[in-house]
């Protein structure tokens, strides 16, 4: 199905924004963007937890928005939250509510991954380039780094400090001294230090930043008449005395600095001047995309089915030196099962079907670890490793599906009950995995699968199981397993 019309929304930890994008071939046009300081990140109690008031302004912030999305299709819309809802411990709670009120479904990115997309936005926002190029990100609770080459992210890392972070914690009350400023440049100097090195390594032709605390910075300059355009080193010393001389956040006053944004200003500056004293840079351009962008750009990927998913999964199979010919094998009869056991149309059973063969592809990582218990180092490497493109539920859910192939299934009882359609996808997964482990190329007879409510069905050609009694043993224990998950298995031979 093709889409005139997609949308991103970024929760982020200071600000929440919406953008929708009109398409047109294989380029995304902007059509309409709502963007509210919703503060999440100064919600989080001392516990991380989001406190209630916090809750509810953003909750009225997200029914807002869901009467901007109403009627646009599920799979052309998708909202990801970052850094505040990545360490609130009841982020759980209130995405369920979240959702509820904005009426689609939220994800909840990596670190990593909000680099990926951080570049991109910003990348197709500028002339590309051949050069290298170093793209800074200071959001509300963290700062992403990346150098890339044209639209292709090289070097990446996520920072765990923020303009609302570092303000609420060096500058509370507003208050402004030399010992609370040196304390925050400090802190931030510190969380950069480790990856100084290797970023230098890479080596950058031009450095970018991207997001509101860097407009903010670099639109204080300009109005001032510091800076020309973008941030400059001198620039940020001149914004620094003026802090200092003000004292106290509520006299600061500067030229182009908004009033949503001088709650948090504090905190950007220090991060800045840090980043700056770090990596030695003298001056940045100023990006106008940023994440919201980023994930449009990565949405239109997968409505044309052009998939950054694919991409991941394909360096993963180089990476762990997957047997390719197994893999194969089990993919293609894991998706002839599925075919027989739900053969739903659209996106959903692309959908469906992709997560399958991702698993089938991928079934097998965890050998290259150890042998004994191969299933269980396979998802925890797609449970735990940084994979461009996939969310946090997205890697739980290819995790689980590659647990599930072998061994016991009780463990799997809780996510087959949050997850139903994931118990079809197992047992696709698990009879493919049974049925080729000789490893080599067998001659199957006619099969099929049904499922109908709770009872999970297979049939194979008559007489065959008599002459592959390993696989018979093994079919007839799935029985049992299956019990131990409330469903139950049928082993029948078909004409």
């Amino acid at each position: 199905m093709e889409y005139t019309t997609l949308a991103a929304v970024d929760l982020g930890s200071n600000s929440f924004h919406l953008a929708i994008g009109r398409v047109v071939d294989d380029q995304i046009y902007p059509l309409d963007s709502i963007k509210e300081a919703v503060r999440l990140g100064l919600g989080l109690t001392a516990d991380k937890r989001l406190d209630a008031a916090t809750q509810e302004r953003a909750l009225a912030t997200l029914k807002r928005f869901g009467e901007r999305l109403a009627g646009m299709p599920p799979e052309s819309v998708r909202v990801v939250g970052t850094n505040a809802l990545r360490v609130a411990k009841n982020a759980r709670d209130f995405i369920e509510a979240a959702e509820a009120a904005l009426g689609f479904p939220i994800e909840i990115i990596a670190g990593r991954e909000e680099a990926r997309l951080i570049y991109s936005g910003v990348v197709h926002s500028m002339p590309l380039t051949d050069k290298n190029r170093l793209v800074i990100d200071i959001g509300g609770g963290s700062t992403e780094f990346i150098i890339g080459v044209k639209l292709k992210p090289k070097v990446m890392e996520s920072l765990y400090m923020g303009c609302v972070s570092y303000t609420q914690r060096y500058f509370p009350g507003g208050r402004i001294d030399k010992k609370s400023w040196k304390a925050a440049e400090f802190a931030a100097r510190e969380q950069v230090q480790p990856i100084v090195a290797r970023f230098q390594k890479t080596g950058w032709k031009e450095a970018v930043a991207s997001s509101g605390s860097a407009r903010a910075l670099s639109e204080a300059m300009v109005a001032s008449g510091v800076a020309g355009r973008g941030i400059s080193a001198e620039g940020l010393a001149w914004l620094r005395e003026q802090a200092l001389a003000a004292g106290e956040l509520s006299r600061l006053s500067l030229p182009g600095l908004k009033d949503e944004r001088l709650p948090v200003f504090l905190g950007g500056l220090a991060i800045m001047h840090g980043i700056f004293a770090e990596l030695e840079i003298e001056k940045m351009a100023l990006a106008e995309g940023a994440l919201r962008q980023g994930v449009l750009w990565d949405l239109l990927g997968r409505v044309h089915h052009r998939d950054i998913r694919e991409v991941t999964v394909d360096q993963f199979v180089r990476r762990y030196h997957v047997d390719l010919l197994q893999s194969q094998r089990v993919a293609a009869l894991a998706a002839k099962l599925l075919a027989n056991l739900d053969p739903a149309k659209g996106e959903k059973g692309f959908l469906a079907q992709s997560f399958l063969a991702w698993a089938a592809r991928l079934h097998e990582i965890g050998i290259s670890i150890a042998q004994g218990a191969y299933h269980k180092h396979s998802a925890y490497i797609l449970a735990n490793a940084d994979m461009p493109g996939f969310s946090r539920p997205e890697q739980s859910r290819l995790a689980n599906l590659v647990l599930s192939q072998r061994g016991k299934l009780a463990k799997m009882r809780d996510a087959f009950a949050r997850d139903p359609e994931l118990a079809s996808l197992a047992f696709c997964l698990r009879v493919a995995v049974i049925l080729h482990r000789s490893r080599r190329n067998l001659k199957l007879p006619p099969l099929g699968a049904a499922r109908r409510g709770r009872e999970l069905r297979l049939s194979l050609g008559r007489g065959w199981l008599e002459d592959h009694g390993l696989v018979a043993i093994a079919l007839e224990a799935e029985r049992g397993e299956w019990e131990s998950v409330g469903l139950s298995f049928e082993l029948a031979e078909a004409l």
